[in-house]
């Protein structure tokens, strides 16, 4: 174990980057409780996501609230390392995933957007929700609740999994199937789908994988879940075009919201903790994704035709031309109020 430390620490100048650090440590508090590891059983346990290792880690002494909330500083570690070491992930399948739980995250009926003021569960009549992963969901919530009009509210969770009710500590150690997702609640009469996805594309590398940055593993990945035929068709028509733009083959996980009602549901809110995070007093300016510097070609070079007019978008390109997201994750430098409207 100790040789094992040495190279991880030898390979990551920068110890305290990373978030999913102690679930990870499930390999570790095996060997520590007598057992006699090999590297290749701790890449079986991190690429296979065994339920058995975590469970066990869990009655070593484990993973509880204030525990991992005390050590977020030091949290998106070694789940990193050890993918550098024994290579890209695997998605657990739904036989071996952890079995879940029926009871709801806990503090999150009631709960107001830090910034907006808006209740992160309510979806007023008229509006539309999208849901979307790309990276830790710090970052990627805030460049959404900063769009300059038509947000209602953003929530970060756990999207695209197989376990019900995960909790942070479950879903960041790959055995619940889930990625760090954003639910959006928006008007669309003032902001288009087209603007969120817009958004979701420039603000990260889509074709990286089971990771985005320095964050690898499956809770990581980058996804979009349409919840009618007209979302599906406009993310595969960005999409195809967008990868073009690129020249990289992209990743990301395109699937029906619906797919995951056999599992409890696409969307699980996270804990009220990681709500709004980068927008609170002593929260950590983290950001691990990439985004590659590239705008999306014009909305009317790649719409399928009968779509155009209902979801042209309403950012025009001078707002792109000053917000787009930049290499480098800037968003976490940005104010955390909404954009100004007109201020492009």
């Amino acid at each position: 174990l100790a040789s094992l430390t040495h190279k991880m620490i030898l390979m990551k100048s920068s110890m305290f980057r990373h978030t999913c650090f102690l679930s990870m440590l499930a390999p570790a508090a095996g060997f520590m409780s007598g057992s006699s590891p090999s590297s290749s059983s701790a890449a079986s346990l991190l690429t296979t996501s065994s339920p058995l290792a975590f469970s066990r880690f869990s009655r070593v002494g484990g993973i509880d609230g204030s525990n991992y909330r005390r050590n977020l500083p030091t949290v998106r570690m070694i789940g990193s390392l050890f993918g550098d070491i024994f290579g890209e992930p695997s998605l657990i399948s739904p036989e071996k995933a952890l079995p879940g739980r029926s009871q709801k995250m806990p503090n999150i009926s009631g709960l107001r957007h830090y910034v907006l003021g808006n209740d992160l569960e309510e979806v007023p009549e008229g509006y539309k929700v999208a849901i979307f992963a790309n990276g830790c969901f710090w970052g990627s919530e805030k460049g959404i609740w900063r769009l300059p009009f038509g947000i209602h509210s953003t929530a970060v969770g756990y999207c695209a999994g197989f376990s019900p009710n995960p909790n942070y500590e479950e879903a960041c150690s790959g055995l619940t199937g889930h990625t760090e997702g954003v639910r959006v609640v928006y008007d669309p009469s003032k902001i288009s789908f087209v603007d969120i996805l817009r958004w979701f594309w420039e603000a990260h590398d889509p074709a990286s994988g089971m990771g985005q940055g320095n964050d690898r593993g499956t809770q990581y990945r980058s996804g979009f879940y349409y919840f009618d035929d007209d979302q599906r068709r406009l993310i595969e028509a960005s999409k195809e075009v967008y990868e073009k733009q690129i020249g990289k083959k992209i990743t990301t996980e395109i699937a029906a919201a619906a797919d995951y009602e056999k599992y409890g549901g696409i969307w699980f809110f996270g804990e009220p903790y990681h709500q709004q995070y980068l927008s609170k007093p002593g929260s950590r300016p983290y950001c691990s994704a990439q985004p590659q510097g590239v705008s999306l070609a014009p909305f009317d070079s790649w719409a399928p035709e009968d779509l155009k007019e209902a979801y042209a978008p309403k950012l025009d390109e001078a707002f792109w031309k000053k917000y787009a997201p930049k290499r480098g994750c800037s968003v976490v430098q940005e104010s955390n109020e909404p954009i100004a409207p007109g201020s492009w």
